[in-house]
């Protein structure tokens, strides 16, 4: 079958019609030959990958023994009478566990929530907007980035003092809600969203406001989840400043509150790596559901290379 000439109206000449090549939408993965520099790598990551897992190993099936089997030498992995869940009901039953995950659950989030929302529209602003000072700003968030944060415990702390937050949950929050790096990430993130996508609501008369929310957002959605998440690991994980703005037991976290729970007897091997199991198992599970996002935002966003 002959392709149909068409008629370009303006020319008023017949223009020969193209026909597009078919393109296949299926994706085939080629298989790659082994060589020896991709061998050497895999074989180079894999020891990396036993080297992390084997720590985690260890402390799970420590946790599923007896304190006598733990402190047992030669050290066994996998004890004689079996594995058991007392260690887990020695922690359970012994401190407010369920106490402590919820006030970690409520602290992260809302450090989650404030500084994602803090450092969207900081990153936003110092990318898109220009004003005096502006260049030393940028300079000042990097070099704050320098900073130990144990160098601020002192006057975080005489600061929550002034305000009366110590011993409240608005006292491990609001310190950690200033996050420099974040600020930095998705500013350069808005750095490489094309300014021609925004000329045109600036002509309409558009506000700003309205254009980062209308606009900038939804593009930012994958580098947004990815901040929220790293940021909620951070708060979850946070242990020094929660010990130091804490004293009461019903306000303490749970990396904090397991820290508590101390036998009389001594170093309880069994019982410690029993506590670090149940801090870990939430961010285990967040990963799990959350993994596909997470490696989205890095490799789209470069958060690795920031």
């Amino acid at each position: 079958m002959s392709a149909a000439t068409p008629t370009s109206p303006a020319l008023g000449t017949s223009v020969p019609a193209v026909k597009a090549p078919a393109v296949s939408l299926s994706v085939t993965r080629r298989w790659k030959k082994p060589t020896p520099a991709r061998i050497i790598a895999f074989v180079i990551l894999a020891v990396l990958a036993l080297s992390w897992l084997v720590p985690v190993l260890w402390a799970a099936l420590t946790s599923l023994k007896t304190e006598a089997e733990a402190a047992a030498m030669p050290v066994s992995i996998i004890p004689d009478s079996g594995f058991t869940l007392k260690a887990y009901a020695n922690v359970l039953s012994e401190g407010l566990v369920p106490r402590w995950a919820w006030n970690s659950l409520i602290t992260s989030a809302a450090v989650t929530a404030i500084t994602v929302t803090i450092s969207a529209l900081a990153g936003y602003a110092l990318s898109r907007l220009r004003f005096a000072g502006r260049t030393m700003l940028i300079s000042l968030i990097i070099a704050s980035i320098m900073i130990p944060g144990q160098i601020l415990i002192v006057p975080l702390f005489q600061l929550m003092l002034s305000l009366n937050l110590v011993d409240t949950l608005w006292g491990i929050i609001l310190p950690q809600v200033v996050a420099a790096p974040m600020v930095f990430i998705l500013k350069k993130f808005f750095d490489q969203i094309p300014f021609e996508l925004e000329e045109a609501a600036l002509m309409d008369g558009a506000s700003r406001f309205r254009i980062f929310r209308s606009s900038a957002l939804p593009l930012s959605r994958p580098i947004l989840g990815a901040v929220a998440i790293f940021v909620f690991i951070g708060a979850w994980n946070n242990f020094l400043w929660p010990f130091i703005v804490v004293n009461d037991a019903n306000l303490m976290t749970l990396p904090t509150g397991l820290q508590t729970v101390i036998s009389a007897y001594g170093i309880q091997y069994a019982q410690n790596m029993a506590q670090a199991v149940l801090a870990a198992l939430p961010l285990i599970v967040v990963f799990m559901f959350f993994q596909r996002q997470i490696i989205k935002g890095i490799a789209t966003t470069g958060i690795a290379g920031t």
